[in-house]
């Protein structure tokens, strides 16, 4: 049934499904949440509530499973209409909304709805007392960044609680990006001494956000202090962080300059890149860090290095200012 449903014969899906259903086969969660999900993917969203209904008839301790996965199954796809009122049916019938449904309809409406459906979807779950998760957190504030929202960003971050030891760095860190990607540096600083004071200690996301937009500013003093206090707090820079450095310093062609930049870093390490996501997610990809991933992707059979990652970068760099000033 799942094949037939994965590889859209509907019919074929829905034939032996009929025969499951007249039979003594027991259903589980899992079997209903796969097929649902294969509905979900081609757009059968009829199916999926007929399935509602069948199980209801069927096998009704079921039903606060399936209502949970077919809503997951509608929000995936975007369909908020349909999410919304399978939610009500749920709850006409007595179901409690529990913590992950209601994440899922912030982090569907982060993505699919507009900025008024979405805090008023994150209202609701306020008024729920379940806490939001780090996915809806993730999903309201990446909302916020791509509507240029930093202000409201920073609210919603101190409105969800910074001091939460259970979600580490993350609310100070996305609270740092809200101030990075509007490059108000003195306010950013401020708040990173904040951090420190509320008990809270810096990561490599955190170094790198702060990394990013002085090398994006070309802040090289504060560059320089930010990877001694990394240092310090015995916190390996990345690709991001090497990234951040030579970037700065080739796009005010200090390049001359760069070997006294990087004399300080262990340049004879393997590239890794640690940093979240979604610091790329909002700044996008630095020059460096993009064509050296695009290199290393290409370069697979051997271990690199930073210094020769460089040294191959540098090259591409001084190639592509010759044609330029021959042409």
């Amino acid at each position: 049934m799942l094949c037939y449903a994965n590889n859209g014969f509907v019919l074929e899906a829905q034939a032996v499904w009929e025969e499951l259903l007249t039979s003594s086969f027991v259903l589980s969660i899992q079997v209903l949440s796969d097929l649902m999900d294969a509905y979900g993917r081609i757009g059968c969203f009829n199916e999926i509530i007929s399935i509602i209904d069948q199980v209801s008839c069927r096998n009704a301790d079921l039903l606060p499973g399936v209502y949970s996965r077919a809503i997951s199954c509608f929000g995936k796809q975007g369909q908020l209409e349909l999410m919304e009122n399978t939610l009500k049916e749920m709850v006409s019938r007595g179901f409690s909304v529990d913590s992950a449904t209601g994440n899922a309809f912030v982090i569907y409406y982060s993505r699919f709805g507009s900025l008024t459906e979405m805090e008023t979807a994150y209202g609701r779950l306020k008024r729920s007392r379940h806490l939001i998760d780090k996915e809806g957190i993730r999903a309201v504030s990446f909302t916020y960044w791509k509507e240029r929202k930093f202000f409201m960003l920073g609210e919603f971050l101190r409105d969800v609680g910074l001091g939460r030891k259970d979600l580490g760095n993350l609310l100070w860190n996305l609270l740092l990006l809200s101030y990075a990607g509007n490059f108000k540096m003195k306010s950013l600083q401020r708040e990173f001494m904040r951090m420190s004071e509320a008990g809270f200690h810096p990561d490599l996301t955190t170094f790198n956000i702060r990394a990013v937009a002085f090398s994006r500013m070309s802040l090289f003093w504060d560059l320089h202090l930010s990877l001694e206090h990394m240092k310090h707090e015995s916190v390996g820079p990345d690709l991001v962080t090497y990234g951040c450095v030579v970037d700065a310093y080739l796009d005010k062609r200090l390049g001359r300059n760069l070997d006294f930049a990087l004399s300080k870093m262990n340049l004879d390490e393997s590239p890794v890149v640690s940093t979240d996501p979604y610091v790329f997610e909002a700044f996008g990809k630095g020059d460096f860090h993009s064509s050296s991933e695009a290199f290393l992707e290409f370069k697979r059979q051997r271990k690199w290095t930073y210094r020769e990652l460089i040294a191959v970068y540098l090259k591409k760099q001084l190639r592509r200012n010759q044609i330029f000033w021959n042409y």
